[in-house]
C-alpha cells in the first residue's frame, strides 16, 4: 500500500513539473510564436535551409504578422518587396503571380526562403546574407568592396547601417531561442497530447 502510494505520489510531481515546464515553454511561445510549421519546414528543407533561421527571419520582419506591410512597402511574413516578388515568382515557377498574394503564408514563405537561398549561396555567409535580405544585395556589395567594411570581400567587421547591423544580430538571437523552443516543442509536444488523453 505503501509503495503504491509512493509511486503515485512520484507520477504526480512528474506531472506537475512536465506542467509548469510547460507553462514556461507557452510563455516563451507567446513573445516567439510558432505558426506555419509545415510550410516552414517544407520550405526550408526544399531550399536547404534550417527551419529555425526561417523563424527567426520571420520573427524579426514581421513577428509573424501575415498582414504586416512596412513603410517601404515590402509585406508579408518574410517582408518582401513587389519587385522582388515578382523577380523571384518565375524562377520557382509561380508564372500567375500577382502581388496580391504576398499575404497568403504559404506563398510568402515560399518566395522568401527561396530569396534568402539564393543569397546565402551568392554570397556563402549567413551574416552577409541576412544583410542583404534587409538592406539590399546592391549596399552589400559596395560594403565587401570597401576596406572599412570588408578586409577579405567576404565578410562584413562591420555594418555601416545601424538597422541592418542590428537586424542580424536580432535574427541571429532569435535563431538560439527558435532552436531551443522547437527542441522543446518536439518534446512536450507529445507528452501533452499524452496528458489530454488521460485526462479525458
Amino acid at each position: 500500500m505503501r509503495k503504491s502510494r509512493a509511486v503515485g505520489r512520484f507520477f504526480m510531481l512528474a506531472a506537475v513539473c512536465v506542467v509548469l515546464v510547460g507553462v514556461g515553454v507557452a510563455a516563451v511561445m507567446h513573445y516567439y510564436p510558432v505558426r506555419h510549421v509545415g510550410i516552414i519546414n517544407r520550405y526550408a528543407e526544399q531550399h536547404g535551409l534550417e527551419p529555425e533561421l526561417v523563424f527567426a527571419v520571420i520573427h524579426a520582419e514581421s513577428r509573424f504578422n501575415t498582414n504586416s506591410v512596412s513603410v517601404s512597402g515590402a509585406s508579408g511574413l518574410m517582408q518582401i518587396m513587389e519587385s522582388t516578388a515578382y523577380w523571384l515568382a518565375p524562377q520557382i515557377g509561380m508564372y500567375g503571380f500577382s502581388y496580391g498574394q504576398i499575404f497568403d503564408p504559404e506563398i510568402n514563405i515560399r518566395l522568401g526562403t527561396y530569396y534568402l537561398s539564393t543569397l546565402i549561396a551568392r554570397y556563402g555567409n549567413v551574416d552577409v546574407a541576412l544583410a542583404a535580405y534587409n538592406a539590399g544585395g546592391g549596399n552589400v556589395d559596395s560594403w565587401l568592396a570597401d576596406y572599412q567594411y570588408s578586409l577579405d570581400g567576404q565578410t562584413l567587421h562591420h555594418i555601416p547601417f545601424p538597422e541592418t547591423r542590428y537586424y542580424v544580430r536580432r535574427v541571429a538571437e532569435n535563431k538560439e531561442r527558435y532552436t531551443m523552443i522547437l527542441r522543446a516543442r518536439e518534446i512536450f509536444l507529445p507528452i501533452g497530447r499524452r496528458l489530454r488523453g488521460i485526462v479525458r
